[in-house]
């Protein structure tokens, strides 16, 4: 069973990748480290906490991410697009509240599972930064880093050039994919094609077994209405950060290709994602180079995915 870290900022897609990872009974994941990012980082701690609970899992720990950017910069937040709290019309009981441990648990986690621990982020980049500069050669205890961010060849989502973690804290994301071991990169080029439909969301909720039965169809349809007057003619909504999940377990899901990554960090190409696709790209250093996923195979994925919502439990 994979043991996961999971960074995040949930976030109406963020909150699908904690259902599909806490249902799936090939991963385990036994911490979580809420941030800023689609909303505060106090609102993204109670959104886990709900999910949690929903679960029944209120043992897995909450570990305190970051508040804002490394940049200092003042964080905005879309509430057209993941609603005001995060979870598009659904709104978390004002009785759950997350208790937060202090951001050394994440050490202590990765001691605990030396060289067992994958650490998936699939929010802006801030926290996991911090684990870097904060944690020293700790970090090289990770097994392996997972993260959705980035757009090569493609368009961002953010800016022309940007996609939304990126751009977020274009500082952080540059320290992470420098510093980073082991690190497979899921960008936009893949991420836009995982699209969950109206009909795949009927057929899941079919299934009462899954705990979060009453949330998944009000909260996609939120999604979906967000995407349909951002990307006309779009069939549905992109599980971008299921995929950094999913492809742990599943290897197949996606096809990588070997590039050093950096991020620009100023300017009008700021949080743009750089890598050399020329055919005979410039020669670097082996441990320099991360995996980048290229493609994804769309029927492998969903069909994972479909499993894991329907039959799959937290018990």
């Amino acid at each position: 069973m994979a043991k996961v870290l999971l960074f995040c900022d949930p976030g109406i897609d963020d909150s699908l990748a904690i259902m599909y990872g806490l249902l799936n009974p090939t991963i385990e994941i036994v911490g979580i480290v809420p941030g800023y990012g689609n909303v505060t980082q106090e609102q993204a701690t109670d959104n886990v906490a709900f999910l949690l609970q929903l679960a029944g899992k209120k043992d897995i720990p909450i570990i305190a991410g970051a508040k804002g950017p490394l940049t200092g910069e003042f964080t905005p937040y879309y509430p057209e697009i993941h609603g005001q709290n995060g979870l598009g019309p659904i709104q978390p009981p004002d009785t759950i509240k997350g208790e937060l441990l202090n951001f050394d648990e994440i050490f202590k986690l990765i001691e605990r599972y030396e060289n067992d621990l994958y650490i998936v982020d699939v929010g802006r980049s801030t926290s996991l930064a911090i684990a870097f500069i904060l944690g020293g050669n700790i970090m090289r205890k990770v097994k392996a880093f997972y993260i959705m961010g980035g757009a090569f060849l493609v368009p961002g989502n953010v800016t022309s050039e940007a996609e939304a973690n990126f751009h977020g804290d274009p500082i952080a994301s540059n320290l992470v994919v420098e510093k980073a071991h082991n690190l497979s990169i899921f960008p936009l080029n893949v991420t836009n094609h995982a699209i969950l439909t109206p009909q795949i969301v009927d057929y899941i909720i079919q299934f009462p077994n899954n705990p979060y039965h009453d949330l998944i169809k009000p909260i996609f349809n939120y999604y979906f209405n967000s995407y349909k007057k951002n990307v006309p003619g779009i069939q549905g909504t992109p599980l971008h950060d299921v995929i950094a999940l999913s492809a742990i377990v599943n290897p197949s899901v996606v096809h990588y290709i070997r590039r050093r990554v950096t991020v620009d960090l100023f300017g009008k190409s700021r949080g743009r994602s750089v890598a050399d696709f020329r055919p005979k790209p410039e020669k670097q250093q082996p441990d320099t180079l991360d995996r980048i996923a290229i493609s994804l195979n769309y029927k492998i994925f969903m069909e994972d995915f479909m499993k894991v919502m329907t039959q799959g439990t937290t018990s």
